[in-house]
């Protein structure tokens, strides 16, 4: 994996380089997001010391947003405007990616699918803001490598700026 400081998002299309980039029309996870907080609070409950956000697969990671808030919803990060559209469900091999009962655990909080509304470019750090201004919460963001030779953007708690991975 090679860091690099941004990704581009396409509107209707996707993250260009992901796997899921023009994977059919009118796709609900053009993008995905997932909570910093859930992470820390599933790592704390099945004792996973020394993985990463990563794990889950989503492709950004945010920090004091409720993304389930976010379903229906449109929002923007860095001026880039998405809609949630539904829930990222957990999927089985989370049990194996994290430790056994990640997936029950992350019921009705594996994060959130959303599209693409805009083009653009989205950096290592954001804030993100519901279009009703009624919060900020900060994000992160940075890609790894996903099966198939693409990425996906994902951060680490919002300390300084994390940086975006993108397949070698």
């Amino acid at each position: 994996m090679i860091e690099v400081p941004t990704i581009e998002c396409a509107a209707g299309r996707g993250i260009r380089g992901d796997r899921y980039f023009d994977f059919k029309d009118d796709y609900k996870g053009q993008i995905t997001f997932f909570s910093q907080e859930v992470f820390d609070e599933l790592c704390a409950t099945l004792q996973v010391h020394n993985c990463s956000p990563a794990l889950a697969r989503r492709n950004v990671i945010t920090s004091s947003a409720d993304l389930n808030q976010l379903i229906g919803q449109n929002f923007e990060v860095q001026g880039m405007r998405f809609h949630g559209m539904e829930e990222c469900r957990p999927s089985y091999w989370m049990d194996r990616a994290f430790a056994p009962g990640a997936y029950e655990f992350l019921k009705g909080r594996g994060g959130l699918r959303a599209k693409i509304l805009c083009d653009g470019m989205l950096r290592s750090t954001a804030r993100l803001t519901e279009v009703t201004d009624e919060h900020f919460a900060v994000a992160s963001a940075f890609a790894r490598e996903r099966k198939g030779g693409g990425f996906c953007c994902t951060s680490l708690r919002g300390e300084k700026p994390t940086s975006i991975l993108s397949p070698s």
